[in-house]
This record gives C-alpha cells, sequence and structure tokens, in this order.
C-alpha cells in the first residue's frame, strides 16, 4: 500500500483536494494552536490576531505548493524561523512548523532536480536550525537543536527524492516497454512482408521464366503462364494491404490466414513445378486452435513451401499437420535433389523458428539423409492436464 501510495501520480483534482485539506489543517488548526502555545517562561507575549495570522501564514502556502514548490519551502521556512526566535511559537511546539516545512521539502523534492532540491532544503535546514539554536531552551543544546531540525526536514526531502526516483524509473521502463513494443511490431511486419513477398515472387518468377522460354513455340502456354502471374500478383498486393492495414486502427482488413487456408496454399505451390501431398489431420475442431497458432502454422508451411520452389522444384513435397488437444504439429519434406546449403541462415528459416520460439514450441530444419530437405515443428496451445 505504502509503495502504491508513493509512486501513484493523483489526478489534478486529487491533488488540489489534498492541497487544500493539508493547507486548512496546518494553517487552519495546527499552526495557530502552536502560535497559542504559552512559552515556558512567561504568558502569551503577543496578541490573538497575531498569533492567528502566524499559524496561518505557515499552512495556507501550502495550497499552492505544487505550483511553486521552492518559493512556497523559503517562505514557510522564513515564517517559521522569525516566529521561533521572536517566540510567537515556542520551541518545544516547533512540530507544527516543522511539519509545514517538511511538506513544502517533500514538494521540492519530488518536482525539481536534484541539486536545486538539495540546496533547498539545505538552506530550509539552515534557517530553522539558526532558529531553534538561538532560541533560549532548556529542551536541547546547540547539537540538539540542528538534529531537531534535521529530523524534520531531512527524511521529508529523503522521502520525495525517493518518489522522485520512482517515477523517473517508471517512466524509463514505460518507454522502453513502448520501443520494445515497437521494435516486436515491426519484426513482425517485417516477417509477415517476407512471407508474402518471398512466396509470391518465386512463383511469380518460376512463371515468367515458363512464359519466357515458351513465348514463341507456344503463345497459349506463355499467356497460361501471364494469367498465372496476374493472379498471384493481384493476391499478394491483397495480402500485403492487409499486413500495412493491421498497423491502423481504424482501417479494417481480412481475417489472417490459417489451418483452412492451407489448401489454396497447395495450390498455389502446385504452380510453381512442386508436386504438394497435403495432409491435415485434425483431432480437433479448428475453433479450438487460437487464430495465432493457426497463423504460425500457415506462415511455416509457406515459407517451407516457398523454399522448395526456389531451391528444388521440380520435386514432390509432403505436407503434413496434425492438430492435437494439446499442438499443432507440422512437418514439410521434399525429394528435391539440390543440394541446400543451410550454414548461412536466411531470413526464411529464422522467421520459422522465431514463430515456433514465440508459442514455446520446437523447431527442427535440415537436409535428409536420403536427400532433400525436412523441417518439422511443434507449437502448443494448450497445456496438457
Amino acid at each position: 500500500m505504502t509503495a502504491l501510495l508513493l509512486t501513484r501520480r493523483l489526478r489534478p483534482a486529487e491533488l488540489a483536494i489534498v492541497d487544500a485539506v493539508l493547507s486548512v489543517a496546518v494553517g487552519g488548526l495546527l499552526g495557530p494552536y502552536a502560535a497559542l502555545e504559552s512559552p515556558l517562561h512567561g504568558g502569551v507575549r503577543e496578541p490573538l490576531w497575531v498569533s492567528v495570522l502566524v499559524g496561518m501564514a505557515l499552512g495556507l502556502p501550502l495550497a499552492v505548493r505544487r505550483r511553486w514548490p521552492i518559493t512556497v519551502a523559503v517562505v514557510i521556512s522564513c515564517v517559521a524561523t522569525v516566529a521561533l526566535i521572536t517566540g510567537v511559537i515556542p520551541n518545544y511546539a516547533a512540530a507544527a512548523p516543522g511539519l509545514a516545512i517538511g511538506l513544502s521539502v517533500y514538494t521540492v523534492a519530488v518536482s525539481t532536480a536534484m541539486r536545486r532540491s538539495l540546496l533547498c532544503g539545505a538552506g530550509c535546514l539552515a534557517l530553522v536550525s539558526v532558529a531553534l539554536v538561538f532560541t533560549e531552551s532548556d529542551l536541547w543544546s546547540g547539537t540538539g537543536a540542528v538534529g531537531y531540525a534535521a529530523v524534520m526536514i531531512a527524511p521529508a526531502w529523503m522521502i520525495g527524492w525517493l518518489v522522485r526516483e520512482r517515477r523517473a524509473l517508471a517512466a524509463r521502463q514505460s518507454e522502453h516497454l513502448v520501443h520494445q513494443a515497437a521494435a516486436e511490431e515491426r519484426l513482425r511486419v517485417a516477417r509477415e512482408l517476407h512471407d508474402v513477398v518471398a512466396h509470391t515472387l518465386s512463383l511469380i518468377v518460376v512463371k515468367a521464366a515458363v512464359a519466357n522460354h515458351v513465348a514463341e513455340a507456344d503463345p497459349r502456354q506463355a499467356g497460361d503462364a501471364l494469367r498465372v502471374i496476374e493472379r498471384t500478383g493481384r493476391t499478394a498486393l491483397t495480402d500485403i494491404r492487409r499486413v500495412l492495414g493491421a498497423l491502423r486502427e481504424d482501417t479494417p482488413y481480412a481475417p489472417t490466414p490459417g489451418l483452412d487456408e492451407l489448401p489454396v496454399l497447395a495450390r498455389q505451390a502446385a504452380i510453381g513445378g512442386v508436386d504438394i501431398r497435403l495432409d491435415v489431420r485434425r483431432e480437433e475442431p479448428a475453433a479450438a486452435v487460437p487464430e495465432s497458432v493457426g497463423q504460425a502454422v500457415y506462415r511455416i508451411v509457406q515459407e517451407a513451401v516457398t523454399n522448395v520452389v526456389k531451391h528444388a522444384a521440380p520435386a514432390a513435397c509432403e505436407t503434413t499437420v496434425t492438430v492435437t488437444p494439446y499442438e499443432v504439429r507440422v512437418e514439410v519434406t521434399d525429394d528435391g535433389r539440390r543440394p541446400v546449403l543451410t550454414g548461412g541462415q536466411g531470413h526464411g528459416l529464422i522467421g520459422m523458428r522465431e514463430r515456433v520460439a514465440l508459442h514455446g514450441g520446437e523447431f527442427h530444419a535440415g537436409p535428409r539423409s536420403g536427400g532433400g530437405f525436412a523441417v518439422t515443428a511443434s507449437l502448443p496451445y494448450r497445456v496438457a492436464a
């Protein structure tokens, strides 16, 4: 509870109420009560209105302590010093002006830089110490007077400084979280764009090569290839608009692809010269799989098949997706004979690994012993009972 009070920022209306209550309590009650106290040696030396006025001068400035913190601290310290030296407030009643000074010094420490607040606190301490030292007292010596003043002022400054540091730390942490969220969002968008662009451009390059090769010998096949390029390009533009549109809250966008879109992905891969056999085994309904997991599975299959198109086509590719009650398993294998270099992983494998790690799963990718390449991944979405 104390930590919450030290770090929570009140609203302006709440702050105004707190300051008004403190001002009335100190200036209207504690201050006048202390000023009305009789000195130990002799009776009341000042008229009643002087006592009330001094008490109000101690407390009322607290109402504007957040607006002019240093000015309020200096004013209250000067009033307290004069009141103690003249005997308007007896030295044994110094707790009331000490409270007013402590509140003002706390505000200085919270709202101003450390060097200025430290100088202000030291100045207030010096004023009160001088007042207590030069006041005739049977309660303390000169050293005791300084210690008494330090007890009234130093803890208030220290608490204010700690609150300021806590708030500064919270602000830095909040800023760090904002930057981290922005970086993660940029990474997500970059990953999505890579998956979309790499997949569609691979198909476009393959069909463009076919069209260029048969343009003179078979114009009809070249036209078919161009139509595939056009269709694939339009799909890519739609996906890119969806990814970029997700960055704007006021822009509606289509749902992200998931398990239900895998057959469409298989048909697109077939256009690129890959004989893909897709097997989706469901032990759980599609609705049971979270959208983020379904999208990750789609992107992993998309990237794996794209690599087959780029590095191994023409080839046969087997894709198995198994939806169990606790996880989704993905396995993509091909029989391509072209060597696959994994020493320097590209963004595709890195992106797949990051997607799996984001869901706390396992990922493996590498050449098969009999030739070709294999990608396996498991993405848990439910904790086993």
